[in-house]
């Protein structure tokens, strides 16, 4: 299936290379490397980064994922502070931490996400994104990083229910929906954040009904993008989505009580999010 026009980019060659020397020096991960986004050149142009910790080996086998599956390495534990450093040697008022799914450790990474957080809140100023694997439905793992307090907490739903088995068959949709209900129960001043990908097969309303299963549980903020096919191993496109349809979803998001909204064709979960802190 061919791409339509409103999907096709330009990337900067010359400020793609220097960010990727700069995150080299610093021997650190993202995500927008690693699960090939296509925003990276606008955003490494911005100088932001979405940081990827834990690796960048994933011990699950989710369909649409283009990071890397297998046995990962252990925790580096120099890792929190030399995020810390790269966010203030860029400059980032907002910043973004992600991971791989440790399914190999007891807490899922919870610790080493909560002492990311604590370096870098030694940044003045700054505001902190986290955006979550499900550890397994561990509350213990929640309330670590509900502890640590960042601005967000982000954990993606990813798709529609129906759509679970095939997509991210290690993944349970009760799960991740009680996991954004868990950080609102335990501090309600944590902002929550999810995100869908559309185009895998799924129907208008079956969207519409997570939107509301989301704010049914206070989740705050939500994310609606295109998926992209990352290689012939990976689940197919079943459709592109048209903007159109993508600003009706960001109509509906408002109309039942979205905080903020970010809908369409090239939307990823931390696309722009130091925007989305802004309006809130």
């Amino acid at each position: 299936m061919q791409k339509p026009e409103w999907l096709k980019v330009k990337v900067s060659q010359e400020e793609l290379k220097m960010m990727q020397h700069f995150l080299k020096d610093m021997s650190l991960n993202t995500v927008c490397q690693s699960a090939d986004c296509p925003n990276i050149g606008e955003c490494f142009a911005r100088k932001t980064a979405t940081f990827m910790i834990l690796g960048n080996v994933c011990t699950r086998g989710c369909r649409f994922c283009a990071v890397d599956k297998g046995c990962p390495q252990p925790p580096d534990k120099d890792e929190p502070k030399r995020v810390a450093e790269a966010a203030w040697r860029l400059g980032l008022k907002h910043v973004v931490v992600t991971c791989v799914t440790r399914d190999d450790l007891p807490d899922g990474g919870a610790y080493h996400f909560a002492r990311t957080i604590e370096e870098l809140k030694k940044i003045p100023g700054i505001t902190i994104e986290v955006l979550v694997s499900d550890f397994g439905g561990n509350d213990q793992s929640i309330k670590t990083v509900v502890k640590a307090h960042p601005h967000v907490i982000n954990h993606n739903v990813e798709t529609v229910p129906r759509l679970y088995s095939m997509v991210r068959p290690q993944a349970d949709y009760r799960r991740s929906l009680n996991l954004l209900k868990r950080v609102k129960e335990l501090d309600d001043s944590i902002y929550t954040k999810s995100g869908i990908m559309v185009g895998l097969g799924e129907t208008e309303q079956e969207v519409v009904d997570v939107m509301k299963d989301l704010r049914n549980i206070k989740c705050d903020m939500m994310t609606i993008g295109q998926y992209l096919r990352p290689s012939s191993k990976h689940i197919e496109v079943a459709e592109y989505v048209t903007p159109e349809q993508f600003d009706k979803y960001k109509k509906i998001g408002y109309d039942i009580g979205f905080k903020y909204v970010a809908s369409g064709p090239l939307v990823r979960s931390s696309y722009h999010a130091g925007e989305a802190m802004n309006r809130l």
